[in-house]
């Protein structure tokens, strides 16, 4: 008989999940910086790139705390959420529309982020694993920065950019 999976289990694979998700942005971030035509969203993707590194090292931090290796899995979701990135970027190149698209495309990869942060904060405290809570805690927090400051560029320029064009 197989062996029961177990709310441990859960978190362990997810975990896995989001350092593969996390990675895979760190290398679309440089593609998202250079195709942007404005340099505050320039800036922001060279903020979010910093950010994400600390991020991956929080990761690798959680895993030591439940005696893990810290390793990926392939995740489809974050595949695709970068691949309609990448798609927006070609087929909008060079239009006043761009930058809106690629902060809509940033906003998909950041809700998906603080989708996955928020459930692991969630099952590390059940598991009584406080550490890593504070520390998934604390990727959540800049997560949901992020998604904000991104809703500000595009409310301050891109949108309307996009419009008037």
């Amino acid at each position: 008989m197989a062996k029961e999976k177990t709310l441990d289990d859960l978190f362990h694979e997810t975990l896995k999940d989001i350092y593969y998700a996390e990675r895979k942005i760190l290398k679309a971030l440089p593609k998202m910086k250079r195709a942007a035509q404005s340099d505050a969203l320039r800036t922001a993707f060279d903020k979010h790139y910093q950010e994400t590194e600390g991020q991956i090292e929080r990761l690798h931090r959680v895993f030591e705390l439940i005696d893990k290796p810290a390793r990926g899995k392939s995740c489809d979701a974050i595949e695709g959420i970068i691949a309609e990135g990448e798609e927006v970027a070609s087929e909008f190149k060079d239009t006043p529309a761009l930058d809106a698209g690629l902060i809509a495309a940033a906003q998909a990869v950041e809700h998906y982020e603080i989708s996955r942060y928020g459930t692991l904060k969630r099952w590390a405290l059940e598991l009584h694993l406080s550490e890593a809570a504070n520390l998934l805690d604390e990727t959540l927090k800049e997560e949901s920065k992020t998604d904000s400051d991104l809703t500000k560029l595009a409310d301050g320029l891109a949108n309307a950019r996009a419009k008037a064009a």
